[in-house]
């Protein structure tokens, strides 16, 4: 018999992205279970606290939609979401043991999010395929990655949301 093509999220493979996300200099690491040709992208993510994301958008041609759909399968985040000239708007916590577990942030919407427990996992779905030269307008105030200013930003973002009930309960 032929065995089909069945893609699954294991436990195993979250430990192991787990291991390589805390040694990534990034501190995050993801697996994708699309091709980038593929239609519709949907992808693990796993965040370590100290993670920077630097504040993007996502705007697609016409044909396709630009929304980003994040569902948080453990651990927890903070969405932020800002206007043109990065002023924050709105935030979200975005948790496994909360009262919100996913969230889908419009096309053109500016974001940024902050990991605020060890090994949290977000399962992203968004329309592809994945052009990486065009998938995320920054907003250009904001630091690049790996710098000093980069790290204070995300201790700043953190603050925002921790301590929270539902966060201690992730850590503890």
């Amino acid at each position: 018999m032929e065995s089909l093509p069945i893609k699954r999220l294991t436990q195993e493979l979250l430990e192991k992205l787990s291991d390589q996300s805390s040694k990534n200099t990034r501190q995050r690491q993801n697996y994708n279970f699309h091709h980038h040709s593929e239609k519709v992208e949907r992808f693990v993510n796993v965040l370590q606290p100290g993670t920077y994301v630097r504040p993007h958008r996502h705007i697609r041609p016409p044909e396709i939609n630009g929304f980003e759909f994040f569902l948080v399968i453990q651990g927890a985040m903070g969405l932020l979401f800002m206007d043109e000239t990065g002023q924050i708007i709105h935030q979200e916590l975005v948790s496994a043991n909360g009262s919100t577990l996913g969230i889908e942030v419009p096309e053109g919407t500016y974001h940024t999010a902050v990991a605020l427990a060890p090994n949290t996992v977000t399962l992203e779905v968004k329309e592809g395929p994945y052009d990486p030269s065009t998938d995320k307008e920054f907003i250009e105030i904001f630091p690049l990655e790996g710098t000093p200013e980069s790290k204070r930003l995300v201790e700043t973002w953190q603050s925002y949301f921790v301590p929270t009930r539902e966060v201690s309960a992730m850590v503890n």
